[in-house]
This record gives structure tokens, C-alpha cells and sequence, in this order.
């Protein structure tokens, strides 16, 4: 215990001050995300989703960002899968991104839509036959009582699939995470870190600076 407590880093590579950031949440997320890119980090599109059920319990797992813009941030995933029945009793949820080589952290609260049936189907499309098999395969979150149960349906689908058109299954599709609000944390020393966040209202964002 005593060699977990003494884990630590000082955070010194930047600063963000707020008369500097961009007017809404997505412009100031697309220059992060551009920088975040360049620095080469390792699965930079992955990020945290949480999400709680009908009686408020919580649940958090990784999943990847595949799209955003004005409207939100889209993942995919099976729509039958634990996330899944969380959503649909509560559309409250919450992203988080940590890109550490840059000492960044963007935390994102709001609501959650499923996509036009027409871009799940156009990015299912786009996925390896592997991936797309895998789709159709899984009964994601059910217990199992093998991984020979799974490997034996993908090989049962691949000869079912065999020169056809694999089309993507209903139970499976994207979302979209609609913030209401938006927090951009950059590591400073001595732990006070600066911390933007944009909150909306109305059709209008506004900015401020938390205490870290």
C-alpha cells in the first residue's frame, strides 16, 4: 500500500487558460483531438463510457469513439449488451478521455440517441468481415459457458455467410452522447490543474474556470 500511495507525476507540459479556448465545446475538442493524433498516442479514440441503470447503479467500460461533431460523440455497439439495457432505462451518461502523454483529460455529461438506422449501417459496412461476423455472433454481456460456444457460432456463421452480403443485425448499432456539458483538464504542478468547463444553456455555451 505504502508504494501505490507514493505513485506520482507532476504535470508540467502546458497550460490552458480560458480567454484562450474556442467559443463552444466541439471546436476546442477538435483542436485537442487534432494535437492528440499527431502525438502518435496509442488508441487515441478510446475513451470511457459510464452509464447507470433504472435505479441509478453505475457501470463504466472503454469503448471507441468512430465520429463528432455539432451533434455529439458516436460509438457503436450491441444494442443488447449491458450498456445497452443501461441506456435504455436512463439516457444520462458520461464520457472520458485521458490522453496522458499530453497530460490531457476531457470529461463529457449528457444525453444519449441511437444514430439513423442508415449511418449504422453505412459504418457496419465499413468494418472487416471478421468484425462483422463477430457482431452477429456475440450475445454481448450473456453469460457463456465456454469461448468454445462463441468460436463454434463464428465458424457456423462464416459457412452461413459464405458469398453473401452481411448486413448488420437490429440488435446492433451507433449512438450518439449529446453533452450538456464539457470539461477540458490539463495537468499543472503541484496539482493545481487548470480545469475549463462549458456548460449549456439554451442554445449558448457558457465558460468557466473550476478549482482543481
Amino acid at each position: 500500500m505504502n508504494n501505490i500511495a507514493g505513485i506520482r507525476k507532476d504535470y508540467k507540459q502546458l497550460s490552458l487558460n480560458e480567454t484562450e479556448v474556442a467559443s463552444e465545446p466541439f471546436a476546442q475538442f477538435e483542436k485537442w483531438w487534432n494535437e492528440a493524433v499527431k502525438s502518435e498516442i496509442d488508441e487515441v479514440n478510446a475513451m470511457t463510457l459510464a452509464t447507470a441503470n433504472a435505479q441509478g447503479r453505475p457501470s463504466a467500460r472503454i469503448v471507441l469513439l468512430k465520429g463528432f461533431g455539432p451533434k455529439g460523440f458516436v460509438f457503436f455497439t450491441n444494442y443488447n449488451s449491458h450498456k445497452g439495457q443501461d441506456i435504455a432505462g436512463n439516457a444520462h451518461v458520461s464520457l472520458v478521455f485521458f490522453w496522458k502523454e499530453l497530460e490531457r483529460q476531457v470529461r463529457i455529461e449528457g444525453t444519449i440517441n441511437k444514430v439513423p438506422a442508415s449511418e449504422s449501417d453505412s459504418y457496419f459496412n465499413s468494418r472487416p468481415v471478421g468484425s462483422r461476423i463477430g457482431a452477429w455472433a456475440s450475445p454481448q454481456s450473456k453469460v457463456i459457458s465456454s469461448r468454445k460456444i462463441i468460436e463454434e457460432k463464428v465458424k457456423e456463421l462464416e459457412k452461413s455467410f459464405e458469398n453473401k452480403t452481411i448486413n448488420r443485425p437490429e440488435h446492433w448499432g451507433g449512438y450518439t452522447v449529446e453533452p450538456l456539458m464539457v470539461e477540458f483538464w490539463q495537468g499543472r504542478p503541484g496539482r493545481l490543474h487548470d480545469r475549463i468547463q462549458y456548460t449549456k444553456a439554451g442554445n449558448e455555451w457558457k465558460i468557466e474556470r473550476l478549482a482543481p
